[in-house]
């Protein structure tokens, strides 16, 4: 199923950059016919409806590029901080979206701040994980997450609109994640390569 989504994926992909670069009337015509049916079959490939798909994709406009989640490696000791989904009540590194007009390692203190209330600096990129490698959940995107190893300055967990929690766990007594967001093998690669990093 995986490897169909993968088609769907970039057949969608082709669509949107021939509705953004056609010229003619006629296969422009086409290729909006295309993205409507790429996004009904989608539809049957994941939890979402054909509605919800549309609206997320209508608002993705321009050429199709993979999309940039940015997350903070942020250890004590031998744990991990996790941040609590306020909606779905699962855990994930914390961050979020890239935003436009912030480079990564101001997006990834951007998003630790407003989700944790705690400011930190930017040591390294610890990893970079292409979504589409992975064989386990469908996305409608592929996405690039970029994580970086993070010191905390100072502050505490603040209040906020996007989660209800954070904390530090070990590997061995993980909450439950947000699979979309955050794995625990990606967590045992990212401990796993920080160790080995040398300066």
């Amino acid at each position: 199923m995986q490897e169909i989504f993968e088609k769907y994926q970039r057949l969608l992909a082709i669509a949107d950059a021939g509705i953004y670069y056609g010229k003619d009337i006629y296969d422009q015509e086409r290729y909006v016919e295309m993205k409507e049916i790429l996004v009904e079959l989608m539809s049957r490939s994941t939890e979402e409806t054909t509605d919800t798909l549309k609206l997320v994709l209508d608002a993705n406009e321009g050429y199709p590029t993979p999309k940039v989640d940015v997350r903070a490696l942020i250890r004590q000791d031998n744990k991990v901080l996790l941040v609590e989904d306020i909606h779905t009540k699962e855990w994930s590194l914390p961050g979020g979206y890239a935003e436009v007009g912030f480079s990564p390692k101001e997006n990834v203190i951007k998003e630790v701040l407003e989700e944790t209330g705690l400011v930190v600096e930017v040591d390294k990129l610890c990893a970079v994980f292409d979504t589409n490698l992975r064989k386990d959940i469908p996305q409608l995107f592929q996405y690039y997450k970029l994580v970086f190893a993070c010191s905390i300055k100072e502050g505490s967990f603040v209040t906020n609109s996007e989660t209800s929690a954070s904390g530090f766990f070990t590997l061995e007594e993980l909450p439950p994640l947000s699979m979309k967001r955050t794995t625990a093998e990606q967590l045992k690669i990212l401990i796993e390569e920080e160790q080995n990093f040398v300066d």
